[in-house]
This record gives structure tokens, C-alpha cells and sequence, in this order.
């Protein structure tokens, strides 16, 4: 009976220890440490998860695009190494998180994922600044937000999901709201200049405004629910 239970406790630790490893090949680093360990590699293999078109904005110095909504990401990474260390990003990190599983799983061994994406990332970028949409002026934003005692503004982006998720809820409040309060849904991809001046590190954004002054704010999926508590 003994050796039975020895044999299945072996067994499990065996199990415990290969997931340990399999987990750690995806290491989801700060931009400090994703900096740090591509300086430190030798012609690192940097990829960009995103669109071709945001790629062409603008995207880190010396990465290569792999789209991972394109319909050949697996096709195009079976190219890179597997027993080099890999890092990816993409623009809040939601898609290089998936791509880096998917990494994983085709026998990469050593992966980096950028928390917080190119947003977060305060590093060396290749910009094409003729190319990034500033969109609405601080002047207009300033006249939007004192538009109505209350005022919401939500940034999306047509590639996050969870912004996809809020948007029926969203677009639905927007007609309830008419004529009491205000809400105002950006595209953070179009208006650039504004989202770095509001530092915003991820999407979706939820932000109230009451007189002007900002009372609350809230990064990432929020449900209907929860939105109505703080109006």
C-alpha cells in the first residue's frame, strides 16, 4: 500500500514540476526588464503581434511584424529560432499574451512578453510620425469634457476584445444619456496625442468627468452593471 502511494505522489510531483517548467517559458516582464533583456541578447528576435498598419506607425527599433490575427502567425514564427529567446509585444498586451502561448506551444523555450504593450513602453521606438493620428485637440477634449455636468469618455480600439465586449452596453448608454449627461467613446489609435496626455497604459478606458475634473477612471473590461454604480 505504501509503495502505491509513494508511486503516486512521485507521479504527481512529476506532473507539478512539468507544468512549473512548461509556465515558465513565458515570462511576462515589465518594460524595464523587457528593455534590459533584449539589450543583452545577441540579434534578438523581436516581434510585433500587431496589424501591418499599426506596425507602420509605429513600432520598436529593429522588430519584425507577425500579425497575430493574420491568417499565417503560426506559418511566419515557425521561422524563428525555438532555441533562442523570443520577446514579443503588441499595443496593451492582450494579443502578444495569447501569441506567446502559442509560442509556447510550438517548442519555444525562452519568451518574453512585454506587460503593458507598446504603451507601456518608454524605450527607442521607429516612428512614423507623419503617419500617427493625433485626432481630437486638447482644446476640444478640455470643451468636451465641460460639455455636461457629467461627462463619460471610454477609449477603444478596434482590435481589443474587451472593448468589443463593452461596446453594445456603451453605445446603448450613449442614447440613454442624451440631454442629462454625455458620453463619448474615442478611438485610442486616432487620437494618440490625447491618450499620452492622459497616461493611459491600457484599454478599454473608462474615465467620468464631473464639472470638468476628473472623479473616476477605470482600465480594462468593466460590465454594465458596474459603470451604472458610479453614475
Amino acid at each position: 500500500m505504501k509503495s502505491k502511494i509513494g508511486a503516486i505522489v512521485s507521479i504527481l510531483l512529476l506532473f507539478i514540476g512539468c507544468q512549473k517548467d512548461k509556465n515558465e517559458a513565458v515570462q511576462t516582464v515589465d518594460t524595464n526588464t523587457f528593455e534590459k533583456k533584449l539589450k543583452e541578447t545577441t540579434n534578438p528576435q523581436l516581434l510585433d503581434v500587431r496589424t501591418p498598419e499599426e506596425f507602420e506607425v509605429e513600432h520598436l527599433v529593429n522588430a519584425t511584424n507577425v500579425n497575430w490575427n493574420g491568417a499565417n502567425f503560426d506559418a511566419l514564427a515557425q521561422k524563428y529560432d525555438r532555441s533562442k529567446p523570443i520577446f514579443v509585444y503588441c499595443k496593451a498586451g492582450g494579443r502578444s499574451s495569447e501569441a506567446a502561448e502559442a509560442l509556447q506551444k510550438m517548442g519555444f523555450k525562452e519568451i518574453y512578453n512585454l506587460d503593458g504593450g507598446i504603451m507601456k513602453w518608454t524605450g527607442a521606438k521607429t516612428t512614423n510620425e507623419a503617419k500617427v493620428p493625433q485626432g481630437i485637440s486638447a482644446k476640444n477634449y478640455e470643451a468636451l469634457i465641460h460639455s455636461k455636468p457629467k461627462v463619460i469618455v471610454n477609449f477603444y480600439a478596434e482590435w481589443c476584445g474587451p472593448c468589443k465586449k463593452m461596446a453594445p452596453y456603451l453605445l446603448k448608454m450613449q442614447s440613454e444619456l442624451k440631454g442629462k449627461s454625455r458620453l463619448e467613446r474615442l478611438d485610442a489609435d486616432q487620437n494618440k496625442a490625447t491618450v499620452d496626455f492622459l497616461k493611459l497604459e491600457g484599454l478599454p478606458v473608462i474615465l467620468i468627468y464631473e464639472n470638468g475634473k476628473e472623479v473616476w477612471r477605470n482600465t480594462g473590461f468593466l460590465s454594465e452593471e458596474d459603470l451604472r454604480k458610479h453614475l
